[in-house]
């Protein structure tokens, strides 16, 4: 059998494993495959496992791979007894049962504490929320917890056989969102850790905790899955992933629009928000990436297109057909709470319906027009922190809508670059892998085209009477 030549980046999202076998030199994807993972906010670990085991099927198998590197949905707690065995379902970044536990922790240590110590303020979304959640609410299984992990951590150490705790690994980018690791040090803070789970310092130093790998450091091996001793890379989360394997710089801003809507620019230096908005998180070369996530993003566009019963195309037809400002709909679309702002509870809002307004045209307008001007609402924080925004590159399910796409520069303010649609998460994944096979000092350089979007006009209008509709959200509570 030939030796292996390709590498294999992993994306295991919220709604799938992405399995993309890469040519290491160029970047050309060779083949791929994907499986779906179950729905809902929280999920049983061997999902995933079985997951990428059929997208690696899919993919044509893994025999060929000579090295892997696995993106994955940050913040999800995978808590591990003594025996390495997943005491519960893990938590996913998008359940927000753990919302009071958020206010609690803001509230023990103050919010320009977290800002000036963590780089981050709590939200439901955040791994240490779930921890404080699982001491309070299923206080038998936090008394097993030996180790927690994340969904990339945990599946990379499977690939190493998960038999011993003490071969957990993560990196920097997805550690950085855990709510106990600070990337301005590359410490994890075990005070947090006990506060957290309401454990003495004794305690929480035994509890094991993935190592910290640099940005090319190797993982480990792994002949699992068809594998011929494959080396592992550290991993990343999903932003960065999608930062790395779009080639972003600093001074680069990724607006993802998926299941969440992101905007991340990276940088190299850490913010320190104290209003909780935006999150110091640390990129997957050694950089930082302030980010804003908003809990809905592409399933804006989803529900409105049930909604009105019209495929996408036809929602967006439907939206280039309307006026701008949607003859006066605002749609604030906090449809499953939202954490920018911070509205766990919160719901969508439509305002300033009318009996003349309220057409297909309009409300499909208005779904578009709410989406990217939540968007603006999270580049509004992150410019806040003194990162210049100027462009944006625009990924994600969403980023296929043509409305989507028309409007942005004119809502946002910005020229927006639109890459061909693909899984630059997975993608990242295996730059990540790649650099660590090759041993240099810099990931490989490959070429990702993009189609520049110039703003022709002003809707900034739009931005400021959206703001406006938050503002009346959030007074409700």
């Amino acid at each position: 059998m030939a030796a292996p030549q390709f590498v294999a980046g992993v994306d295991s999202s919220t709604q799938s494993c992405k399995v993309l076998i890469v040519d290491p030199r160029t970047g050309e994807i060779v083949r791929q495959g994907s499986a779906p993972h179950p729905d809902g906010t929280e999920a049983d670990p061997a999902a995933w496992w079985a997951a990428l085991q059929q997208a690696a099927e899919a993919a044509g198998g893994l025999a060929d791979v000579a090295a892997v590197g696995i993106g994955g949905q940050q913040h999800g707690m995978v808590a591990l007894d003594a025996e390495g065995q997943v005491i519960r379902p893990a938590l996913l970044w998008n359940d927000t049962r753990s919302g009071q536990a958020a206010s609690d922790l803001t509230e023990e240590f103050g919010a320009s504490w977290w800002a000036d110590e963590i780089g981050l303020v709590p939200v439901a979304s955040f791994t240490v929320t779930k921890l404080r959640w699982l001491a309070d609410s299923e206080p038998d299984n936090a008394a097993r917890v030996a180790a927690v992990a994340l969904p990339h951590d945990w599946l990379t150490w499977k690939l190493k056989g998960g038999a011993d705790l003490a071969d957990l690994t993560t990196d920097r980018s997805d550690a950085s969102g855990t709510g106990y690791f600070v990337a301005a040090s590359g410490e994890y803070r075990r005070d947090v850790l006990a506060a957290a789970l309401r454990i003495d310092q004794d305690a929480a130093a035994a509890i094991v905790l993935p190592r910290v790998l640099g940005p090319h450091e190797e993982a480990g091996r792994s002949s699992e899955l068809g594998l011929r001793d494959a080396v592992l890379s550290p991993g990343c989360g999903d932003n960065a992933g999608a930062a790395l394997g779009l080639g972003l710089q600093p001074g680069a801003t990724l607006l993802s629009l998926g299941t969440s809507g992101v905007v991340a620019s990276v940088s190299g230096t850490a913010p320190h928000d104290a209003s909780g908005l935006v999150a110091g998180f640390a990129d997957a070369t050694g950089a930082h990436l302030p980010l804003v996530c908003t809990i809905n993003g592409s399933r804006i566009l989803d529900t409105m297109a049930a909604a009105l019963r019209c495929s996408h195309d036809e929602l967006s037809a439907l939206a280039l057909d309307a006026d701008p400002g949607a003859g006066g709909l605002t749609y604030v679309p906090f449809l499953d709470g939202e954490r920018t702002p911070n509205l766990p509870d919160a719901s969508g809002t439509l305002l300033g319906m009318t009996s003349a307004n309220l057409t297909p045209t309009n409300l499909a307008r208005a779904a578009v027009e709410g989406l990217l001007c939540l968007m603006g609402y999270a580049i509004d924080a992150i410019r806040a922190q003194g990162v210049d925004v100027e462009r944006v590159t625009l990924t994600g399910g969403a980023a296929r809508s043509e409305a989507v796409r028309r409007l942005a520069p004119a809502i946002l303010g910005v020229e927006v670059l639109v890459p061909e649609p693909g899984q630059y998460v997975a993608l990242g994944a295996a730059r990540q892998a790649a650099w660590v096979l090759s041993g240099k000092d810099a990931p490989p350089a490959w070429d990702v085209p993009a189609e520049a979007h110039r703003r022709d006009d002003d809707h900034s209008w739009l931005r400021e009477r959206f703001n406006e509709a938050v503002d009346r959200v959030s007074a409700r509570g």
